[in-house]
């Protein structure tokens, strides 16, 4: 049976590897949305940009956590993170669970959710699923969840707290570089919904090449060299 899960509330996970599906229904004015990660250490902070998992660095050194990317369902569309816990290094303490919305609020995302998967098990109804309601609106970022250690093993805690600065804002505050000198906004737009021909989306995109500076306002920012990079989101 699937725990509907409050602001706040917990619950112990016995699988050992989950997996996280952040969900929302797509539609004319209805942004693109990312599911990403951050590993944090005892002091709530990552230890270097390596513990960031995102679209565009889906998969942490270790291999223990990765991005799976976007899918249609019948209920809408996905994308999803899966971790295994039993991997998990002993330096990393916990495992949030992010979402972002390509530079638009959140109040135009309905029927936002994640639900948690036991990833070794059969396919079936999730172990928990959070109805995630932003408290503003505004936010262009939200912490839907965080994997947490509890003695020798793991709990999931529903969350739902925003950010208005977007991704960026986010990550820099859990310790991620973000070169400001080069930083470059794109302007918000919104996501039409997917022909049904089109295949799931969002996977990560190559960097390009070197070549002449790009003109001011291309879409891009840009994380120091030893960083990932956020592209056109």
């Amino acid at each position: 049976m699937t725990h509907a899960m409050l602001k706040g509330s917990n619950v112990p996970l016995e699988a050992t590897t989950v997996r996280a599906v952040l969900r929302w229904t797509p539609g004319q004015g209805v942004p693109d949305v990312d599911v990403s990660a951050l590993l944090l250490g005892p002091d709530g902070r990552v230890r270097s940009d390596e513990d960031f998992v995102f679209y565009n660095q889906p998969r942490h050194p270790s291999g223990t956590v990765w991005r799976l990317g976007k899918k249609r369902v019948a209920e809408g569309l996905t994308d999803t993170i899966q971790t295994d816990l039993t991997g998990v290094e002993p330096g990393v303490s916990r495992i949030l669970l992010v979402a972002s919305a390509d530079g638009v609020a959140f109040d135009r995302v309905p029927a936002l959710c994640i639900l948690l998967h036991d990833a070794g098990g059969a396919d079936g109804e999730p172990l928990a699923r959070f109805d995630i309601k932003p408290e503003t609106g505004s936010e262009t970022a939200l912490i839907c969840g965080e994997l947490y250690r509890r003695g020798e093993g793991w709990k999931f805690r529903a969350l739902g707290e925003g950010y208005s600065n977007g991704l960026k804002g986010l990550a820099t505050d859990f310790g991620i570089s973000v070169d400001e000198s080069e930083a470059a906004e794109e302007p918000p737009t919104s996501a039409l919904p997917l022909p049904p021909e089109v295949p799931a989306y969002g996977y990560p995109q190559p960097v390009p090449a070197p070549g002449p500076a790009a003109p001011a306002g291309d879409g891009y920012f840009r994380m120091p060299p030893q960083g990932p990079q956020f592209i056109g989101r």
